[in-house]
């Protein structure tokens, strides 16, 4: 039996026997007297009993173990012309001192810490602080809206917030502390104390009874020691992205986290101590807390904060630089970058001024990647191009290409297999498994692997209902997709973006396979709308590469003789506009719902996380033109 397939069948056969050897790879302060806890479920515990600190893990074991003099964290900043390294000495050093600011402002084991940052080290730093005292940390992406901040503060009750006086988004500088002072004024909920770190771009107002400036208390502050925690304390609270009304707090724990981040690193991504792994994300996504922050911190590797764009900071070419001159291994992005890159670049000239021999593989996440934006990026970056399927709920990969176990061949438009400790199961409305090749929504048998969330904060009845009520014994992933014969995973969108035209079922992902596939198309997307004759009817958009100087009208009859050839009559797709940007969240997804609920003249609230609001001006007048929204 292959390396995969051994772990893998061990995983779900024997998930006690299988997990309690990966444990192995983290120190514990005391083990657990149970591996899988399921006397509660369906809401399993992982490691019940056991003890740890996963700062300990990720800091003070590396220093006592000769890692002392190794690169922690490079900070990559295009935008500042700024480049820092710490080694895990001086990481050590400044999380313990600011651990020590937090317990002097009153913060103990279990009260909630939000940190409101830019990328910077200090964001990091803040986020292992709160881990060293069993604080839970709730990170909030840096320059939300007060209204969004405040939904949050309200939710999570933090002590105190950690933030910084401004942010930098390309060339504009983004005040964070008039936002931060508007939601407390929002709030019904106040923080006792604010912690600002003041950067030279932007000084902050302060306010002398709240506001505590951070450098000043972190020189004058003495190092604190790790706090011994319970394997099932929550680590951190993650609000989803996108979501109305009230937010969800995804909950996940210290002990199976930590696991997981280690065997990820080790089996998946097959990274090495010392090695340089970059995710391009930002720490207010669940990609920043699992692989900028913990995963390689975790694994004694080296990980890089990057406070950039992949273009305009300042060319198509910023990937490629950062790779070559801090000597990347692995890079983990969205597909939305590269299709960004691809855009300005198509012929990918700058990456041939940089020297890309580190570079063994590119990880996709964050949404699908479509088949023509994987192969281009293998083509021009000659490595392999991983894409792999999780969500913010399971905080590390449900399908992958995992590297460490065993390289599969990869296809296009497919995450490979499902990753051990998860069985995915694809099923109909009534909750029977479909046959093979055919749609299904998406559901991963319980217990979910160590690592993923342990309930939504203070809220287990929406846990269940959101996520647990759909089908019996499974959680609900909300993605619909497929297997192959070879048991290949295909996640082809939302269960929402599965349109019925006709009767007829068509995916919105297969469709956007097919205009991605146009040489003149840099990005699409495809939504169903509403129709009185069909039910739904799908309608295409489509960004053109920069210099494609073609007539919009043409491009767009060649989309739809593209989609009878691929798809069929079958899919009725008569209706594609030319826009000059996708309305999307700052991680990269690109608001399909939003654009739907326009079209068809439905209430709809923009996700807080929208990266510009124009770019949805521009969708609403391009569909008034159509006629939309119609009467239906």
């Amino acid at each position: 039996m292959n390396t995969y397939q051994k772990q893998y069948q061990q995983s779900l056969n024997n998930p006690n026997s299988f997990w309690s050897e990966m444990a192995k790879l983290i120190d514990w302060d005391q083990p657990a007297k149970k591996v899988l806890d399921d006397s509660q479920a369906p809401m399993y515990r992982w490691f019940a009993g056991a003890k740890l600190n996963t700062c300990y893990n990720a800091l003070d074991r590396h220093v006592e173990n000769g890692l002392a003099n190794q690169a922690a964290l490079i900070y990559d900043s295009p935008v500042t012309n700024t480049q820092k390294t710490y080694t895990y000495q001086q990481l050590l050093d400044e999380v313990s001192r600011l651990a020590g600011v937090l317990t002097e402002l009153g913060v103990n084991k279990g009260d909630r810490v939000l940190i409101y940052m830019p990328m910077i080290p200090e964001g990091v730093m803040a986020m292992l602080a709160c881990a060293r005292i069993g604080a839970i940390h709730s990170v909030v992406f840096g320059g939300f809206a007060a209204n969004e901040l405040a939904t949050r503060i309200n939710d999570a009750k933090p002590k105190i917030v950690l933030s910084a006086s401004c942010g930098i988004e390309g060339k504009r500088i983004i005040e964070y502390k008039p936002m931060l002072d508007e939601a407390i004024e929002l709030s019904q909920y106040k923080p006792s104390k604010t912690l600002i770190l003041q950067r030279p771009q932007a000084k902050a107002t302060m306010q002398a009874e709240r506001d505590i400036d951070w450098k000043t208390a972190v020189s004058n502050a003495a190092p604190i020691k790790c706090t011994s925690l319970k394997a099932t304390d929550a680590l951190y609270i993650l609000y989803t992205s996108g979501t109305t009304g009230q937010p969800k707090g995804v909950v996940r724990d210290n002990g199976g986290h930590a696991v997981a981040m280690m065997w990820t690193m080790k089996y998946l991504y097959n990274i090495k101590a010392g090695e340089v792994f970059w995710s391009a994300s930002d720490i207010g996504w669940v990609a920043g807390h699992s692989y900028i922050c913990y995963g390689p911190l975790l694994n004694g590797s080296t990980t890089v904060i990057y406070e950039g764009k992949p273009i305009g900071t300042p060319d198509p070419g910023a990937f490629w630089r950062v790779i070559s001159e801090h000597k990347v291994v692995s890079l983990f992005t969205a597909p939305t970058a590269l299709r960004a890159i691809r855009k300005e670049d198509p012929q990918c000239q700058h990456i041939k001024k940089y020297d890309m021999s580190n570079l063994r593989a590119l990880f996709l996440a964050g949404e699908r990647c479509d088949p023509d934006t994987l192969v281009w990026a293998q083509n021009k970056m000659q490595v392999p191009v991983i894409d792999h399927w999780w969500q913010t709920e399971t905080g590390w990969a449900i399908a992958a290409n995992c590297l460490g176990l065993e390289e599969f061949p990869i296809k296009a438009g497919s995450p490979t297999k499902a990753v051990p400790g998860y069985d995915i199961h694809f099923l109909d409305s009534t909750g029977k498994q479909v046959p093979t090749g055919e749609m299904g929504a998406i559901a991963i048998k319980l217990p979910l692997p160590p690592g993923t969330f342990s309930t939504l904060w203070q809220n287990d009845e929406r846990f269940f209902s959101s996520y647990l009520n759909t089908f019996a014994g499974y959680y609900e992933t909300g993605d619909a997709g497929y297997q192959d014969e070879d048991n290949y995973v295909y996640i082809m969108g939302r269960t929402d973006d599965v349109i019925n035209v006709a009767g007829h079922r068509l995916s919105t992902g297969a469709m956007e396979e097919v205009i991605a596939s146009h040489p003149d198309v840099a990005e699409c997307a495809v939504i169903g709308v509403a129709n009185k004759l069909k039910g739904q009817i799908p309608m295409g958009f489509a960004v053109l590469q920069s210099g494609a100087d073609r007539k919009e009208e043409e491009v767009i009859n060649e989309l739809i003789e593209l989609m009878r050839k691929k798809i069929g009559p079958v899919a009725a797709f008569k209706t594609a506009m030319i826009v000059k940007r996708l309305p999307k969240t700052r991680s990269g997804k690109i608001l399909r719902s939003t654009m739907r609920s326009i079209a068809d003249g439905t209430k709809y609230k923009v996700p807080a996380t929208i990266d510009d609001y124009t770019t949805l001006d521009e969708i609403t007048e391009n569909l008034k033109k159509l006629g939309y929204p119609k009467s239906t």
